[in-house]
């Protein structure tokens, strides 16, 4: 195992852990319950943390994670129904509500 990402907030880490499971990247969150040792430790040590279960997975892992940095791939698909433009991570169109092939 190999520790990919700190995230300041337990749902960034799961948000990093999705996606690296939407790429087919096996990985867990660690230090889910420390925030109770803050004061005791420091902060920093309590932050949730993403590791890989595959350590051949790292470079696959790094550019999610660079993609999710830079604010995603913001690619839009055309709506079938409606012609109204989506984000690609959209499975419904926000315009009409029909389900967006991909």
């Amino acid at each position: 195992m190999r520790r990919i990402y700190t995230a300041e907030t337990l749902p960034d880490a799961h948000l990093v852990v999705g996606l690296l499971a939407q790429a087919g990247i096996a990985a867990k969150v660690f230090n889910e319950n420390a925030q109770g040792g803050v004061g005791e430790i420091p902060f920093t040590h309590t932050w949730p943390e993403v590791w890989l279960e595959n350590e051949d997975d790292a470079e696959r892992a790094h550019e999610v994670i660079r993609t999710l940095e830079r604010g995603g791939t913001n690619q839009q698909v055309e709506c079938r129904k409606c012609g109204e433009s989506n984000p690609d991570n959209f499975e419904i169109c926000w315009n009409c509500g029909v389900t967006i092939e991909s």
